[in-house]
C-alpha cells in the first residue's frame, strides 16, 4: 500500500533499541523507553503559508531524525509500525 502524507506531515519508521545489551542483559518490553529516533519514509508537500506559498519541509525520505518522545500518531501499515507526525515534532536530522 502506498501512502502520501498531506501538508507538513511526515511518516517516520521508529528505530527500535536492541533487546540485548552488551553485558547480555535482556530488557523486557515494559522497561523500554519509547524510541525517539527514526527513518523518514514519506514526506508531504509542505505547509501552506498565509500568503499562499508552500514551505517545503526540511527533511527528505531516508533522513534519520530525532523526534519528540510523545509526538505523532501511531499507525500500522503493511505490517510495519509507523508514526505520522507534523514537521514541528521533528527535533533534528542525524547526519
Amino acid at each position: 500500500m502506498k501512502i502520501r502524507p498531506l501538508q507538513d506531515r511526515i511518516l517516520v519508521q521508529p528505530i527500535l533499541e536492541k533487546e540485548v545489551r552488551k553485558g547480555g542483559i535482556i530488557i523486557p518490553d515494559s522497561a523500554k523507553e519509547k524510541p525517539i529516533e527514526g527513518r523518514v519514509k514519506a514526506v508531504g508537500q509542505g505547509k501552506l503559508a498565509d500568503d499562499g506559498k508552500r514551505h517545503k519541509p526540511d527533511v527528505k525520505v531516508g533522513d534519520k531524525v530525532l523526534y519528540s518522545k510523545y509526538g505523532g500518531t501511531e499507525i500500522r501499515l503493511d505490517g510495519d509500525d509507523l508514526l505520522m507526525m507534523r514537521e514541528d515534532d521533528i527535533l533534528a536530522v542525524v547526519e
